[in-house]
């Protein structure tokens, strides 16, 4: 129990990473021409940059004068008014799209490259996360199957009580060292409920293209988050597929916690004969 505990912990934390991740690069200040790798370089107004500047992967920002060329692989260069350039001003794959007829796209490209891979890297937590506690991503996938609505209510008034609650802990002050533990806990639900919907639309997936063969769990959480991720990915749809999975998963994984018997499921009655051999006349 304490190793799922801490494995379930370090993968909490590594999905925190993961989401609070930027994809910006830099700023660097430079006072001399070289070459430079993911940072946007910056020439200050009153700066004479003696040399050759070479930026790959960022901005070259220009204010000041450059004694030399300035070359921008995958970037931009920016040039503020009275900013001098003595040399050649090159471009290559960067927001120039009059120069290469592909040029304009090769930015957001690189953009979807980052972001897939944050994608994927997430999505390879949420499928620890399932093959650590199954059966609870088992009982969120019931609780989106047989209560879909109540899943994405509890999912929204989770996230808007989570709010009203990080404030009157920070008022406590003896509950402040809550707060992080609350985000955690609102981590650790949406994961379960991400696995838990993964694993809902790889299977119903399966069933389409194969109604008389049974998917293997893992082959269709899998292939559900793959469908997520392509999903994600959409400039418009892909914020609302987001917000549906935080809410309904969040939800899913907070009804987790509650006994079936709460939603009206099957459970003994009570005027139910005790099961077991007759009692004795």
């Amino acid at each position: 129990m304490t190793y799922r505990l801490g494995a379930f912990l370090a993968l909490v934390l590594t999905a925190v990473a993961i989401c609070t991740v930027t994809a910006s690069a830099k700023t660097l200040m430079i006072d001399r021409g070289d070459s430079y790798f993911g940072e946007n370089v910056v020439v200050a107004p009153d700066q004479v940059v003696q040399g050759d500047v070479t930026v790959f992967g960022g901005n070259a920002i220009i204010e000041g004068e450059v004694d030399g060329d300035v070359t921008v692989f995958g970037g931009t260069i920016e040039k503020a008014p009275g900013a001098v350039v003595t040399g050649h001003e090159q471009v290559y794959a960067g927001g120039l799209g009059s120069l290469v007829p592909w040029a304009a796209g090769v930015s957001s490209i690189a953009a979807d490259t980052a972001k897939i891979t944050t994608l994927l890297a997430y999505s390879f937590v949420v499928v620890l996360i399932f093959l650590i506690f199954p059966v609870r991503v088992r009982t969120a996938l019931d609780r989106i199957e047989k209560h879909p609505g109540l899943s994405a209510a509890t999912g929204v008034i989770a996230l808007i009580a989570s709010v009203p609650v990080a404030i009157l802990l920070a008022i406590s002050l003896v509950g402040i060292p809550l707060i992080p533990l609350e985000f955690v806990a609102i981590v650790a639900c949406v994961l379960i409920g991400q696995s838990a919907l993964g694993l809902l639309i790889g299977r119903r997936l399966f069933e389409l293209v194969s109604p008389h063969t049974t998917p293997s769990p893992l082959g269709a959480l899998i292939l559900g988050l793959v469908v997520l991720c392509a999903a994600e990915i959409l400039p418009v749809v892909g914020l609302f597929v987001v917000a549906l999975v935080w809410t309904i998963g969040l939800g899913s994984a907070i009804l987790a916690f509650i006994r079936e018997t709460t939603f009206g499921g099957p459970h003994t009655s009570m005027s139910a004969p005790p099961s077991g051999p007759p009692m004795p006349a």
